[in-house]
Parts: C-alpha cells; sequence; structure tokens
C-alpha cells in the first residue's frame, strides 16, 4: 500500500469531537465565497457599484484580520469549546442580519461582525483539531485543509442555489447551518484543557519577530493578495449567472481541496516544501495574468485551474507557519494570519477600484505581480525557512513509515 493511501486512512478514524468541529468549519469557510456567484445580484439589488459590493470582503477580512489578536486572549481564558461556541454565535446573528439588510453599508457592517465571529471560531478551530486529532498534527492539518477544500467548494454552490430564488437567501441559510454546526460542538466537544499560560494581544505580534514566521506571514500576505482577487474580483469579470457562476467556483474549490489534501503532500515529498511553494505562486501568477487577458471561455477554465495552485499553497503555507517557530500553535497561526487577512481585505477594494483607474486586466496584472513577490520572499528568505522545510519533509516521511507499520 502507498504510504500516503495508508495515512489518508488514518486520516478518517477520528474521534466525533474532530468531525464535528471540522464539520462546522466546512460550514464557516463556506463563508468566505457564499458571496461569489451573487455579487452582481447583490449590486442590482441594492443599486450598488462592483467596487461598493466588494467591501463585503474588505470589511469581512479587515475586522478577521485584527481579530486574530484576540482569539488567543480569549481561547486561553475561557477555553478552546466556549470560544468555538462564542464565534459560532457571533455568525449566526451576524449572518442572519446579513439577510435583512437594506443597503450596502448595512451589508458590509454585519459581515464586519461575522468576520469577527469566523475569526474567533477558525483560528481556534484549527488549534481544537490539532490537539485533539488521531495521527499527528500533519494528519491534523489535512483534515483542516480538507474542511477548508470543501468548505470553498460549497460556498458559492450554496450562493447560487439559494441566491438564484434571492440573494438574501444565502445569508439566511449560511445561519441555519452554523446553528447546526453550534449544537454539534456543543454535543460533542468536550471542553479542552486550558494553556498553562495565559495569552495576551499582543503576543502574536512578538511572535512575529521569529524571523522563518514573518517570512512565512509576508510571503503569504502576497500571495492572499492574489488569491482574493480571483474569488472577489472575478465573478465580475466572468459576469455569469449564479447558477453558472457557482458551478465554475464549486469545480475551483473542489481541484483546491483535491491538491490541498491529496496532491500537496505527495509533491512536498518529491521536491521539498519550499520549491513546491515557490513554482506553485510562479505558476498561479502565470495562471491569473492568462485569466486577464483570455477569452471567456480562457477566463473561466483559469479560474478553476487557480484552484489547485491554491491548494497546494494552503496547505503549504499552514504547515509552515504552525512549525517554523517555538510559540505555541495557537499563538502563531494567530500572528500569521493577522498579517496574510490585511492582503485578503485589500484585495477586495482595491481590485475594482484598479479597474476604474485604468481597464479590466491590469488587476490580474496586478495579481499576478504580488503572486510572484510571494515567492521571492521564499526564496530570498528560504535560510530562514530551509531547516523548518527539511523537518516538516522528515516528519511527513516518519508519519508514512508508522503508517504503513500500523497498517
Amino acid at each position: 500500500m502507498d504510504a500516503f493511501d495508508a495515512g489518508a486512512g488514518s486520516l478518517l478514524r477520528q474521534p466525533k469531537a474532530v468531525w464535528a468541529t471540522a464539520g462546522a468549519s466546512v460550514v464557516a469557510f463556506m463563508g468566505i465565497g457564499l458571496v461569489d456567484p451573487i455579487l452582481p445580484s447583490i449590486a442590482q439589488g441594492l443599486d450598488a457599484t462592483a467596487s461598493q459590493v466588494s467591501l463585503l470582503f474588505t470589511s469581512y477580512f479587515l475586522i478577521t484580520a485584527v481579530a486574530m489578536l484576540v482569539t488567543g486572549f480569549v481561547s486561553s481564558r475561557i477555553g478552546g469549546r466556549k470560544t468555538l461556541l462564542l464565534g459560532l454565535a457571533f455568525v449566526v446573528v451576524f449572518a442572519g442580519l446579513a439577510g435583512t439588510s437594506n443597503s450596502v453599508a448595512e451589508l458590509v457592517g454585519f459581515r464586519a461582525g461575522w468576520g469577527l465571529g469566523n475569526a474567533l471560531f477558525v483560528s481556534t478551530a484549527l488549534a481544537v483539531i490539532v490537539g485533539a486529532a488521531a495521527g499527528g498534527s500533519a494528519a491534523a492539518i489535512l483534515l483542516y485543509e480538507s474542511a477548508l477544500g470543501l468548505g470553498m467548494a460549497c460556498g458559492p454552490l450554496l450562493g447560487a442555489l439559494l441566491g438564484d430564488a434571492n440573494w438574501r437567501y444565502p445569508f439566511f441559510g449560511t445561519a441555519f447551518l452554523m446553528a447546526v454546526g453550534f449544537l454539534c460542538i456543543t454535543v460533542f466537544l468536550k471542553e479542552q484543557p486550558k494553556p498553562a499560560r495565559k495569552t495576551s494581544v499582543l503576543d502574536p505580534i512578538k511572535a512575529l519577530g521569529h524571523g522563518g514566521l514573518a517570512s512565512v506571514a509576508a510571503s503569504a500576505f502576497f500571495y492572499n493578495y492574489t488569491f482574493f482577487t480571483v474569488l472577489a474580483f472575478t465573478p465580475f469579470v466572468l459576469d455569469m449567472t449564479p447558477y453558472k457562476s457557482g458551478a465554475v467556483f464549486f469545480a475551483w474549490g473542489v481541484l483546491l481541496a483535491v491538491f490541498s489534501v491529496l496532491v500537496a503532500p505527495r509533491l512536498q515529498r518529491r521536491f521539498g516544501s519550499l520549491k513546491v511553494l515557490g513554482g506553485s505562486l510562479v505558476l498561479l501568477a502565470v495562471d491569473v495574468l492568462v485569466l486577464g487577458y483570455g477569452s471567456h471561455t480562457t477566463a473561466i477554465v483559469c479560474t478553476i485551474l487557480s484552484g489547485a495552485f491554491i491548494g497546494v499553497n494552503n496547505t503549504v503555507y499552514t504547515e509552515l507557519a504552525l512549525g517554523v517557530s517555538d510559540a505555541p500553535r495557537p499563538v502563531a497561526s494567530a500572528g500569521y494570519n493577522f498579517v496574510r487577512w490585511f492582503a485578503a481585505a485589500a484585495a477586495p477594494y482595491f481590485a475594482p477600484k484598479i479597474e476604474e483607474w485604468t481597464d479590466i486586466h491590469i488587476p490580474f496584472v496586478v495579481a499576478a505581480v504580488t503572486a510572484v513577490l510571494g515567492a521571492l520572499v521564499v526564496v530570498a528568505r528560504r535560510n530562514a525557512l530551509t531547516h523548518e522545510a527539511e523537518e516538516l519533509e522528515s516528519k511527513h516521511a516518519t508519519e508514512d513509515s508508522v503508517a504503513v507499520f500500523a497498517n
């Protein structure tokens, strides 16, 4: 049996608490891409421009980024389970309120509250899954990335199916699903042990003083600008019905999931984490450049194909961020996410503005440049990252051997 297949088998044998957390994570990530296929419908329904509607992403991720500084502070004081439930409660309330909006300003404000809940949930969910999963941290990260990929795939599909009837329905649907997640966490997840040391608000910033973690975060910042240009700006370029746009981003999400869980670990073992990351970023840059200048059909193909590169990048970045420094995983994750989510907030705002200032092609040129900048950071800081990358590859090999022996 292939080593990876053995590891994949152990990935499925997890406690109920892990599955409950991963299931709620799927819904949390669905909320990111949920509005993709209905952005034009929202703009039409609220008589708004593309740049105004794109603020749905900007407010969401700006609050998410800032909230990363307080997630560890909160969870180290009230515990992981209560933090997850608090985050879910915020999402349920604000997603429901978003569906009642009568203006872009209201919708943007409710999405900001949604972002706060998502930050509390998502950052804590990763720590809970890593702590409770069977098979070690690598298996936990793959499970988390599986939830991310599945959520990113299903979010646009749900948005299209419900949004075709009315743009408000996807928000109500998300609130309902997150309420189900709240019940699952309540029933299946026991309270996690609190950290011996309480985390301060400044700990994630201090963790970024580590050269390796700062390098990963800086590279991920540039990469996330590219990622969210594709996610938030492309729907306006494709200009398709909610169903067709949802189908495109569903296919994109499926590739993201497959490449993050199945392909990325194989590539890391064969070529090394840093080579895989640098190569994938360059290929993503080429892809978005072709997307921006190609025909409509080419743009659809390149949008879907970008999911493969994004899936690989997400897995490698997450592993590096959690292991490159001596900081506790929740603290390292908070510091890393604090930096990278700012780019996720910036891209949806600047891409439509750049189109207004220039033309429809230039936002993709900028996105290609930021992907290359992410790769250049990896190359320039390889000495700070090489040791950790080698340890990750050694860990993959060891876990594969253990999995084969166990079988």
